[in-house]
């Protein structure tokens, strides 16, 4: 089932993106391409175009983590949830349409049936508010162990 275990490495992807290591805001390190699987058939056209969306969609979400890693570091705490908030909006429908977009190519390609991708596509849609829970954690986590200052 190479299908769910695209759309599980663009979770992951999204998921572990170094915007989520507290204070830090480098560029991920580039990564080797995987290897190719022994005696894999050429992709059809159909595939070559999913996994195209599938790149792309890793690509929107690095930005979301980007933009929400940028608003979650605001001074402002009010604004900073209210920022988060509009981005998480922002990006939800893109992350449902990709879900779509998986669970009709799986099932239009025979490789899952619908009850078998719903754990995937409710992980896939679920990447927003995951990718800004783990963004809330990094930025509160250095707070909660600050040692409190006399006064």
């Amino acid at each position: 089932m190479r299908l769910l275990s695209s759309a599980a490495a663009v979770a992951v992807l999204a998921l572990t993106t170094p915007a989520f290591a507290a204070g830090q805001a480098a560029a991920p390190a580039p990564q080797a391409a995987p290897a190719p699987e022994p005696a894999e058939e050429a992709d059809s056209p159909e595939e070559a175009a999913f996994e195209a969306k599938a790149e792309a969609f890793g690509q929107v979400m690095e930005t979301m983590a980007s933009e929400m890693q940028a608003a979650a570091a605001q001074a402002d705490k009010t604004k900073a949830k209210a920022d988060l908030d509009a981005i998480q909006a922002k990006y939800q429908p893109q992350v449902d349409a990709f879900a779509e977009d998986v669970q009709t190519f799986a099932v239009s390609s025979g490789q899952a049936t619908p009850e078998q991708l719903a754990p995937a596509i409710q992980q896939i849609k679920g990447i927003p508010a995951d990718v800004r829970g783990k963004i809330d954690a990094a930025v509160a986590a250095p707070a909660a162990s600050a040692p409190a200052t006399p006064q």
